[in-house]
């Protein structure tokens, strides 16, 4: 009887496999991917201990400890096993994350995974993988982006290493992602990407800011640098989602009898408008910094596609609902801001 119940057993585990073999292959790749990267770190202990690496290395690592501890003790994130271990990239990108959305509307392409809930990206740790599933993706006539990822967060579920591109970051920059990825860890609701991202992005800027003027003081270059970068990128934002709303107007313009020649005309008149008109975008960042960062992602990506306003939205659209919640519900008290956020919102 028990040998019926097993062999049963493992012939429904079969049938399941096999209805359901994207997700578990996709599955298989992400935890060898992420596994093989935690079975090749070293701990930071013994980084720092090492004389073969450098010392630049090692005052980042540091700071990187140092930006852990300020986002547990004075922003009151959780306390996390994550960035005590170290990962050599050796120069080579390890993840890559592909987005993709309606030709003629800014509805993004879903994914779903058990447990972790609906999400408008994918990642591969595998290029040919992404490479792949982006050909798919253009067949069905969705427009797509593909972009290396410099960062992740496994949620609290893994302990997440230092990987060794974060080191040619600038302190604002590092402090930002850090307290980011940190934020995933505290806080991260099911089904709401859209909410996850652009709160762990508001809490990388507030945080970032803060840690900068403890540390350097606001009067230092790495706080002032900082601070017009923000005010810089807040212009950028305040551009694209602007471009994002003029693109959404003209793709509700559509009629069902439109032909998709006059959409592909409009459409990228519309875009190549959005991008020219970046140029106008004041920036008051050190000549230094702007030589190093190109003025306008738009500059780099000739013509973005709807996917690449998706992205933004993802990320950066709800930036002024937390700020002005932040400052006028809370009086900037972040202590009471995150306790609240924690207790309205159920998290992982």
């Amino acid at each position: 009887m028990g040998k019926k119940i097993a062999l049963g057993s493992i012939g429904l585990l079969l049938i399941l496999i096999a209805w359901q073999w994207e997700l578990v292959s996709y599955g298989w790749m992400q935890a060898k991917g992420q596994l093989t990267i935690l079975w090749n770190t070293k701990p930071v202990a013994d980084v720092l201990a090492d004389p073969a690496y450098p010392d630049s290395l090692k005052q980042k690592i540091k700071l990187i400890q140092e930006i852990k501890r300020f986002s547990i003790d004075s922003l009151g994130l959780d306390p996390s096993g994550s960035y005590e271990s170290f990962y050599d990239q050796q120069g080579k990108p390890i993840l890559w994350v592909i987005t993709a959305a309606q030709p003629y509307q800014l509805v993004a392409q879903q994914w779903h995974f058990p447990i972790l809930g609906t999400f408008s990206y994918k990642g591969f740790f595998e290029k040919d993988r992404a490479d792949q599933q982006l050909e798919e993706l253009k067949t069905e006539g969705l427009d797509t982006r593909v972009g290396e990822v410099s960062a992740w967060s496994t949620l609290g579920f893994l302990n997440d290493p230092i990987l060794s591109s974060f080191l040619a970051r600038s302190e604002g920059s590092l402090a930002e992602l850090i307290i980011h990825e940190l934020t995933h860890g505290t806080l991260f609701v099911k089904n709401s990407l859209e909410y996850n991202e652009n709160l762990a992005d508001f809490v990388g800027e507030y945080g970032a800011a803060r840690f900068l003027a403890q540390k350097y003081g606001p009067a230092s270059v790495q706080y002032k640098d900082y601070e017009a970068a923000k005010v810089f990128y807040g212009r950028y934002d305040e551009h694209v989602l602007k471009g994002a709303q003029l693109l959404d107007s003209l793709y509700k313009s559509f009629k069902p009898t439109t032909s998709v020649a006059i959409k592909d005309s409009l459409k990228w008149q519309t875009i190549r408008q959005i991008v020219v008109s970046s140029d106008t975008i004041r920036d008051e960042r050190s000549q230094s910094r702007v030589r190093s960062v190109k003025k306008g992602r738009l500059e780099k990506l000739k013509l973005p596609n709807n996917a690449y306003f998706i992205g933004y939205l993802t990320y950066r659209k709800q930036q002024n609902r937390f700020r002005q919640e932040f400052e006028k519900q809370f009086n900037s008290d972040f202590t009471r801001y995150l306790t609240y956020l924690k207790q309205t919102y159920p998290s992982f």
